[in-house]
């Protein structure tokens, strides 16, 4: 069976660090009760006005492709997941693709909130195994300060900025994406949306006054909804594969709240040396969390462990994928850049 496997990963955060002390200086607040409800410290922050999603988006594929031996002409497809594109058209996949000098891909914009990166890969997978792709360059990246509301402390705490790119290549041993469970709850969307913008409510003095361009949460409903869908699907993914506790190496989860995260980790019965966590050192950068986890743990990674990814979104959107992980370390180039590598 031919698989879709991860063969790189790349990256961008921006340098600017927002700390849970300057959040003291902007809002009611304070470093304990942002740490102790979400396990933030910090979060990083895209300031310049002249650069938005496409660019971080492009300073993480450029570095998957080089870890690979890789450059544009090589890409046959770019899907980029965000929710806070640089316009609403042309796709922020096109502008990647320019940039990149992608010029045999063709590519789009996947709309899924936090759940993107799960949504891309189940994507991916498909599009890899279909026989008529030899890869797809899969982008989480989303410039959230550009829709946060920096006077509202129960949102504003959350979110940073950043961009995580994996590619991803056939494979014939077994390893790569496994399985997917993909969930939608059209009935929750008034719980975690951004009312303002679209064909719905245009941008208008009354929108911009009433705030509608910024994320509207009401956090409470999200948190209790999401701790029981987040891991029950991570649950149920290892259900349906035949999984144990013992199975899985590694649980990559979204990076929305750290009492999530432990719950669902409670739930699959792994120890906390087993999860992947960042969240203290960016907060929540919506389609970027994963990739950014794999990116920090791509050294501890082995070839054939079994890892277990899963994302809760607006929408509601919620999913989980099972990936036989399928290299040992930091990605080793091609030897030629074009080679289609052996599918037996």
């Amino acid at each position: 069976m031919i698989r879709a496997a991860i063969t790189s990963v790349g990256h961008f955060l921006p340098e600017e660090r927002l700390t849970n002390a300057d959040f003291e200086q902007m809002v009611d607040t304070t470093d304990e009760w942002i740490r102790s409800r979400t396990g933030i410290r910090e979060r990083r922050i895209l300031r310049d006005k002249d650069k938005a999603t496409t660019y971080m988006a492009i300073k993480a594929a450029k570095e998957a492709l080089k870890k690979r031996g890789m450059s544009g002409p090589d890409v046959d497809v770019i899907i980029v997941a965000t929710v806070t594109p640089d316009m609403f058209f042309p796709a922020n996949a096109c502008q990647v693709q320019a940039a990149l000098g992608a010029t045999k891909a063709w590519g789009f914009d996947l709309s899924a909130a936090c759940s993107g990166f799960v949504f891309g890969l189940s994507t991916a997978a498909c599009l890899i195994e279909s026989g008529r792709y030899r890869n797809v360059l899969l982008i989480g990246s989303d410039k959230m300060s550009s829709i946060t509301d920096y006077t509202d402390r129960e949102t504003c705490v959350l979110f940073g900025d950043a961009a995580g790119a994996v590619l991803l290549e056939p494979n014939a041993d077994g390893n790569g994406i496994v399985d997917s469970v993909l969930r939608t709850k059209g009935e929750g969307w008034e719980a975690l949306c951004m009312l303002g913008g679209g064909s719905l409510n245009p941008p208008t003095h009354q929108t911009v006054d009433r705030k509608m361009h910024y994320i509207h949460q009401d956090g409470r409903t999200v948190f209790r909804f999401a701790v029981n869908a987040f891991a029950d699907i991570a649950a149920e993914v290892m259900q349906r594969n035949g999984l144990t506790s013992d199975d899985v190496r590694f649980f990559v989860p979204h990076q929305a709240n750290q009492r999530i995260i432990d719950a669902a980790a409670r739930r699959m019965g792994l120890a906390s040396d087993r999860v992947m966590i960042n969240i203290s050192r960016y907060g929540n950068t919506t389609a970027a969390t994963i990739p950014l986890c794999l990116y920090d743990w791509e050294h501890a990674l082995r070839k054939d462990d079994n890892i277990v990814l899963a994302a809760f979104g607006g929408g509601y959107t919620w999913g989980a994928t099972y990936v036989r992980w399928a290299y040992t370390g930091v990605a080793q180039p091609r030897a030629t850049a074009r080679a289609m590598e052996a599918v037996g």
